[in-house]
């Protein structure tokens, strides 16, 4: 019987997918991503479950929505009764292992995975949790604001960077360690980084990359507050936009910086599948490249996510696996695909869960085959005063909130979103369709009530929980120093051949 294939998922974290239109755009700085898409199937309309980073990833790993998984907002457990890729994967007899961001909110910090190389980035606890009953409430030390703008520019190491560098030097150490063969089962190694992640700070190398870049500016001017939708109006607002005056300067640099760190990102891939590669396990290994969700990077004057324009919900993804010939897709499709595909491709069978599946396998898309099913993107997060859903189907993409009016993009025709044809006379029928669709996908008055109900329980846990002796569910690395390199229980002789890749050469 033939050995399953491995599995690499490479995440990142707030990278735009309009950059990635057919893999990466000609202009940016990634030999590696370029090398990686010449051998995948690209999907060029691929969106986030929902526009922020702890229910994205959890809509990814369980091909959920984010009401279903409960994981409303950043400070949101993930319960551990929701299988993930990483429990299908290990049900079926593959190793698991995460290095990286994945950002599970509860104590359980693994959600199927049997080994964590690195702590998270992000806080694990209710902290960051919003509060409905006080719309228009910031909450200073945890709310983005446009620091991150005004402070953009060039370090040799922040916290982020520091983070990443981690997360390569475990994932090289994995994939070295896997192909020693200690282990007979396949494996899937998830390796998620932090960035492009704001703050927009670069290592110089990589800031000098762009110094003549031609795209350092929107394509879409900021639009003046008064006549932003209200959706983005409340992200103004919770980003705390009168405290700051955002300069062309700080546009500039804020954009040159992002793009950077998409160069050093590619170079902490390349490491990776130099790794890969020299111990001779690509040929067998599923590879997959995916973000959370993207980042408006100052079009129409709005920065991070939180909304569902394209460049904050849609995302890159990339498939390359054995047996399947690279090629451009266009049908839209979600990051909640993932988990069904990556199990197709393993041959597991999920269906005893497909009824509580959001996701569907994009195996017939890679393979020439058709959709008709919309993408649904959820959001009831900071910036939101209620739930706010999203359809995205064909050319068209629709969104609806019970406090605004609705949306609704011919993408074709208006890429950058600016003309909301809703109301427009002769989009009636399209529109009353989408309205009926997503009266039938979503009862509003239920998901904003659990929404409301999953706040108020987490608010009275946690100040609650931090009152007294507190006692943390961050993750903690553990490393067995008896057990690492050369100990006196191991036999040498043993030990040296069993760590050496190749053997006998």
């Amino acid at each position: 019987m033939a050995r399953k294939p491995n599995i690499l998922i490479l995440m990142v974290d707030q990278l735009n997918g309009t950059l990635f239109p057919n893999g990466p755009t000609d202009w940016l700085h990634v030999p590696n991503l370029r090398k990686l898409s010449e051998r995948s199937v690209r999907f060029a309309n691929a969106y986030t479950g929902s526009p922020l980073c702890a229910p994205g990833r959890a809509s990814f790993m369980a091909g959920q929505l984010p009401r279903r998984t409960r994981v409303y907002d950043n400070a949101a457990e993930f319960a551990s009764d929701i299988p993930t890729y990483a429990h299908h994967l290990r049900r079926a007899g593959y190793q698991t292992c995460l290095s990286g961001k994945m950002h599970f909110v509860g104590p359980d910090q693994l959600h199927g995975f049997e080994e964590r190389l690195t702590t998270d980035v992000y806080p694990a606890d209710f902290g960051w949790t919003p509060d409905y009953r006080k719309p228009g409430e910031r909450i200073d030390w945890w709310y983005h604001n446009l620091g991150s703008v005004t402070g953009a520019g060039v370090a040799e190491i922040t916290n982020q960077l520091e983070y990443d560098d981690e997360v390569a030097y475990h994932a090289v150490r994995k994939v070295y360690d896997l192909s020693r063969g200690q282990d007979e089962r396949p494996w899937m190694l998830t390796v998620s980084f932090t960035h492009p992640h704001d703050p927009y700070v670069a290592r110089r190398k990589y800031w000098d990359l762009y110094e003549d870049c031609a795209h350092l500016e929107p394509v879409v001017a900021a639009i003046p507050y008064e006549e932003q939708d209200d959706h983005s109006k409340r992200i103004f607002d919770a980003n705390d936009w009168r405290s700051f005056t955002i300069t062309e300067e700080d546009i500039s640099r804020s954009r040159r910086a992002y793009f950077a760190n998409i160069s050093y990102l590619d170079d902490k891939l390349g490491e990776i599948f130099e790794a890969l590669e020299a111990t001779r396990q690509t040929e067998n290994t599923i590879v997959m490249f995916v973000s959370d969700h993207g980042d408006m990077l100052g079009e129409r004057g709005l920065w991070f996510k939180m909304t569902f324009f394209e460049g904050s919900a849609r995302v890159p993804l990339m498939i390359a696996a054995p047996g399947v010939k690279p090629a451009l897709i266009e049908t839209p499709v979600s990051t909640m695909d993932v988990t069904p595909t990556v199990c197709d491709l393993s041959g597991i069978d999920i269906s005893e869960i497909e009824p509580w599946t959001d996701g569907e396998t994009l195996a017939p898309l890679m393979r020439g085959g058709t959709r008709e099913t919309p993408v649904r993107i959820e959001y009831a997060a900071e910036a939101s005063y209620a739930p706010l859903v999203c359809l995205r189907m064909g050319k068209w993409k629709y969104t609806h909130c019970e406090l605004d009016a609705p949306q609704l993009f011919d993408l074709e025709a208006d890429p950058h979103e600016l003309q909301n044809l809703a109301h427009a006379p002769a989009h009636v029928e399209v529109a009353t369709e989408f309205a009926k669709l997503a009266g039938e996908y979503w009862d509003m008055a239920a998901y904003d009530a659990e929404v409301r109900q999953s706040q108020a329980r987490r608010w009275v846990v946690y100040e609650a929980l931090r009152n007294g002796v507190y006692y943390p569910w961050d993750y903690q690395p553990l490393q067995k120093a008896s057990e690492r390199y050369m100990r006196n229980h191991m036999d040498l002789n043993v030990l040296e051949e069993n760590k050496r890749f190749p053997r006998g050469e």
